[in-house]
């Protein structure tokens, strides 16, 4: 029997039924898909955008000390977006919030052509802006797929490295939305990003309903509180490392060689960020929060040591590459040790991701200075 407490909110996405109801192995198995799809191109799209940023910004940049605003404004956008997105997830659900932020991606990116082609330094940081917003909003997937069917591990491993994809392809769209475009340097990648967001779109407007998880009492959610404490901790390194050497790699890189070869940069970084969830998927007995969290902690140090000792794009690369296993591994560290008691509450996990996206905007500063 449904009670009144359970009703959904006006315009609420999300189907209310008992256990063993709509919510089975089939529909999960395709909301899974779904969420994969659609963070694989949200990454795609995130990879195109972050790999022309910083030089857009170093080219079109007032002076060289606003070089790295537009990177920045990326990540305060996906910040600003981590507590919005949560309450659109409870009010209208998933299909909805991640519909939205989607949509949003395709404009910013639209918004981001525009500026390159009109070189208009304003309209590039405004496009960053709404495209880092977006990738607020797909920072949730990994979030919405914890509790799927009750395999959350193996659910947040598939969706998590799905994103693979997208550093296996990035270089080879960006020359081709290069060449289309040419020779207008970096708008075909930009409009790229837009249409990656797009096709992001289409997958989550066909999440399947699913059904509403129970409230926690007052006591679980403040056990919860103390939970996610160390795991945002760990998470905040690890984004202050990622972001500031992926920023500093294609200025570092322009320097020595051509911008392809800083998109093919990023796009190694952006495979070992996520390539790692896809060997743990193979092997789960690999799934341990502790273990993983702190093999990344190595992997960062191992990583910015190889990028500051570098002279050469293969160094410079293989720095990249480093830090973002190592990002990966703490990412899975930190998700699965946070979900790992079950659901939890969605305003816990936009303090969680709005502290994670701080340090990434801390580490926007560092990459202006690394470079």
């Amino acid at each position: 029997m449904i009670t009144l407490a359970a009703m959904p909110r006006a315009g609420q996405l999300e189907c209310i039924c008992e256990s063993g109801g709509l919510g089975n192995a089939s529909g999960d198995n395709r909301g899974t898909t779904c969420l994969a799809t659609g963070f694989a191109f949200s990454v795609l799209a995130q990879v195109l955008t972050l790999s022309i940023l910083p030089l857009a910004g170093l080219a079109l940049a007032p002076g060289r000390g606003l070089a790295t605003l537009p990177y920045a404004a990326f990540y305060i956008g996906a910040a600003l977006a981590s507590l919005p997105a949560s309450l659109l997830l409870d009010s209208f659900g998933r299909r909805a919030a991640f519909s939205l932020g989607a949509s949003l991606g395709a404009a910013g990116g639209l918004v981001l052509v525009w500026a390159l082609v009109s070189l208009h330094f304003g309209a590039l940081v405004l496009g960053a802006f709404w495209l880092g917003i977006a990738g607020g909003f797909s920072l949730f997937y990994r979030h919405a797929a914890g509790p799927v069917g009750g395999q959350a591990t193996s659910a947040v491993l598939i969706v998590f490295g799905a994103a693979t994809l997208a550093g296996l392809i990035a270089p080879t769209i960006a020359g081709l939305a290069e060449a289309l475009a040419s020779p207008r340097v970096f708008a075909g990648t930009a409009a790229a990003a837009a249409l990656a967001h797009v096709t992001a779109l289409i997958a989550t407007a066909s999440l399947p309903y699913r059904r509403r998880g129970r409230q926690e009492s007052k006591t679980t959610g403040e056990l919860r509180w103390r939970s996610i404490l160390l795991p945002t901790a760990i998470g905040t390194l690890g984004w202050v490392t990622m972001t500031a050497v992926m920023g500093a790699t294609p200025m570092a890189i322009i320097g020595c060689a051509s911008s392809e070869a800083a998109v093919g940069a990023v796009a190694w970084h952006v495979m070992a960020m996520y390539a790692p969830s896809l060997v743990v998927a193979f092997f789960p007995r690999l799934a341990l929060p502790g273990h993983l969290s702190a093999a990344g902690c190595l992997l960062l140090v191992a990583g910015a040591a190889a990028f500051l000792l570098s002279a050469t794009v293969g160094g410079f690369s293989a720095g990249a590459a480093f830090v973002g296993a190592g990002w990966s591994l703490i990412m899975l560290g930190t998700t699965l040790s946070i979900h790992r008691n079950g659901p939890i509450p969605r305003r816990l996990l936009a303090v969680h991701d709005g502290i994670l996206l701080t340090g990434a905007i801390l580490g926007t500063v560092g990459a202006g200075v690394l470079a």
